[in-house]
């Protein structure tokens, strides 16, 4: 992934694991890294603590910000269930 983009920040690394799989769920690729704010948050010891930030391809910027938003208010309905 070249030219990352910042995204979200999610308080630690379990979050930022759902968000990543929800965005790869929507064909979008991403990562996450530590922020400044948790990287120290233990004093150096490796852990799931601290806040991490979401970052996504330039080019996948506009449509993971869509999706993320569509997310946060419900617009997102699982396609397995609208068929029972």
């Amino acid at each position: 992934m070249d030219d990352l983009v910042r995204v979200t920040y999610v308080p630690n690394e379990v979050t930022a694991d759902l968000v990543c799989s929800f965005l790869r769920a929507e064909g979008i690729k991403c990562a996450h890294r530590v922020t400044n704010v948790g990287a120290g948050s233990w004093d150096g010891v490796p852990n799931m603590g601290g806040a991490r930030e979401i970052i996504v391809s330039a080019g996948d910027v506009d449509a993971a910000l869509a999706i993320l938003a569509a997310a946060e208010q419900g617009d997102f309905e699982d396609e397995d269930a609208s068929q029972v």
